[in-house]
């Protein structure tokens, strides 16, 4: 499945997200010379892992979509089932990071409490 984005891909986004699929959200900023060379890579991720919902958020277009949290590290990652966030902060930009942690038995991860509810946020604005 492809990368998505809040402003072109809502709908998907919405559908996918109430499938129950494994919301996998990248927070960066476009200002970021990083973040840029990191979305391919992690568009060649959202490829390899269909089973789950692969987004990009730019933390300055959608800062609402983080509340209070501030994102001071990039590339940032976010992981979520439902309503429970399984992951939250700072990863190197390579893809192995993000093949490991998604090899992980998430289901027996405990929620982070202290973490954004993005999947809220994109059900509200999508």
């Amino acid at each position: 499945m492809p990368l998505l984005s809040p402003d072109t891909d809502a709908a998907t986004l919405r559908e996918r997200i109430r499938a129950g699929q494994l919301l996998v959200a990248c927070l960066c900023a476009e200002w970021c010379g990083t973040c840029r060379s990191y979305r391919a890579t992690f568009t060649e991720l959202a490829t390899r892992h269909p089973e789950c919902c692969f987004v990009w958020v730019d933390v300055e277009d959608h800062a609402d979509a983080l509340g209070d949290f501030d994102v001071e590290n990039f590339p940032t990652l976010l992981v979520q089932r439902g309503g429970d966030v399984l992951f939250f902060g700072p990863v190197l930009p390579h893809a192995g990071v993000v093949d490991g942690l998604l090899s992980r038995d998430l289901s027996a991860a405990p929620a982070v409490a202290a973490a954004p509810d993005l999947r809220g946020w994109l059900l509200e604005s999508a």
